[in-house]
């Protein structure tokens, strides 16, 4: 993980610092000086109240214009941006019909399935032709087509399982899944820097939960050993399940987790592992099929192994891949599955003709030069945390031009006026 500074720690949470004193001053004077517009509710309470509306007011809205832009363009390497401006202080942003190409650092489009592709884009565009764009329906009635039945053969045998389930959003996945897997009187051991949609979708199981040292198998024995002797809260009866929770590749560290390490313990005290590979398949691995590859972890002893669709395959949703027991129990069970409209036709054919892209059945090998960009990534990013992938396809014809940047000095607010400095190391396929 990468160490911050101390005096760039100190000066960064002194600014936070000043900004949350100077904002509650300007609240107490608000609510002096607009009594009567605070009045007028007419005995409700503020429908928007707490911490975090205090910081959207005084910390967000500061800086809004640099978030959530809007693209007007494929979230390809080069994207449009369009210009936008306000009259209120941000606290409401106009658009104009003024856009600039800018470079994209903020894509999951690892493996530019997102953007045009010679062999999946005239697919899905057969198949929006054929199925619509939405089924309108969930899975149970009328929402399963031939594409999904397909997409989850595929799924199952690209990343190793007996079986596997799609949904419609990934995010949801997570949160829809968990509760139905354990419930209380069950054990969840979750890393600290699990994703937000695992945090959610634990805490709505009902079960007991407890946080393990990020990527600490160690801690995690520890705790697992600790809690498997007390057993559950006052009745000390033992655990009708424990399930350990983790990522393949923790994104917003760029660390891979510990697997081998982490199975070993879960074999060893008798608790199911759910891996979140999210950012990892498709995008690591000899073959694109994720951590379990590229770690040497058979898939048989990961127990429940959930990714998205947004990532490596330039799509939408996620899907779980586990025994034909366990998926055909969430077909039964989750949420997601028997009330979500299902995944869109030309979104799972996407997914289809990206996998046959990754292992190479599209019959031009172009998986294997994508992923090969991505390993020499990884190599790079042992070396340095600063590096940063992009990848350029030339409309000249220099399809696979890689360019990996260290971003010197970043700025939201230069960055907008293209004041980068950039170490840039070009390599030519």
């Amino acid at each position: 993980m990468v160490k911050i500074p101390f005096f760039l720690a100190l000066s960064t949470y002194f600014s936070f610092g000043l900004l949350f004193v100077f904002g509650h001053v300007r609240d107490f004077f608000r609510k002096i000086f607009d009594f009567f517009h605070f009045s007028s509710l007419q005995g409700y309470a503020p429908i928007c109240s707490g911490q975090e509306d205090f910081i959207v007011r005084r910390l967000y809205h500061r800086v809004q214009d640099c978030f959530g832009r809007p693209i007007s363009s494929a979230p390809d390497v080069w994207f449009d941006i369009v210009h936008r401006y306000s009259n209120d202080n941000n606290k409401t942003m106009r658009r104009t019909s003024k856009v600039t190409r800018c470079l994209n650092l903020g894509s999951y489009n690892y493996l530019g399935f997102a953007a045009a592709d010679e062999y999946c884009t005239p697919r899905v565009i057969e198949t929006l032709n054929r199925f619509s764009p939405s089924t309108c329906s969930p899975r149970v009635d009328g929402g399963t087509t031939t594409l999904h039945k397909e997409l989850e053969e595929s799924v199952a045998n690209f990343v190793g399982k007996p079986a596997a389930i799609v949904f419609g959003m990934g995010y949801a996945t997570n949160t829809a899944t968990l509760p139905v897997l354990i419930g209380k009187g069950g054990l969840i051991i979750s890393d600290s820097l699990n994703h937000n949609s695992i945090i959610n979708g634990a805490r709505g199981s009902g079960a007991t939960i407890r946080v393990f040292q990020h990527n600490t198998p160690s801690h995690l024995e520890e705790v697992l050993r600790q809690h498997i002797a007390e057993g559950q809260p006052r009745t000390h009866r033992r655990w009708k399940k424990i399930v350990v929770l983790v990522e393949g590749i923790y994104s917003m560290e760029g660390e891979l987790c510990k697997l081998p390490e982490i199975v070993a313990v879960c074999k060893k005290y008798k608790a199911y592992v759910y891996l979140d590979e999210a950012h990892s398949i498709g995008a690591v691995g000899k073959t694109g099929k994720g951590v379990c590859e590229l770690l040497g972890v058979d898939t048989a002893d990961v127990d429940v192994m959930m990714g998205t669709f947004t990532k490596s395959f330039g799509s939408c949703g996620g899907y779980i891949a586990g025994s034909k027991e366990l998926i055909q129990y969430l077909k039964y069970t989750s949420p997601a599955h028997l009330y979500a409209t299902s995944i869109s036709p030309p979104a799972a054919q996407q997914i289809i003709s990206s996998i046959k892209v990754i292992l190479g059945e599209d019959g031009s090998g172009r998986g294997v030069i994508k992923r090969s960009f991505l390993s020499f990534l990884i190599i790079l990013r042992s070396v340095s945390n600063n590096f940063v992938l992009l990848e350029i396809v030339s409309l000249q014809g220099l399809k696979n031009l890689q360019e990996y940047v260290k971003i010197a000095t970043f700025s939201d607010q230069s960055c907008r006026k293209w004041v980068l400095r950039l170490l840039v190391i070009m390599i030519h396929q």
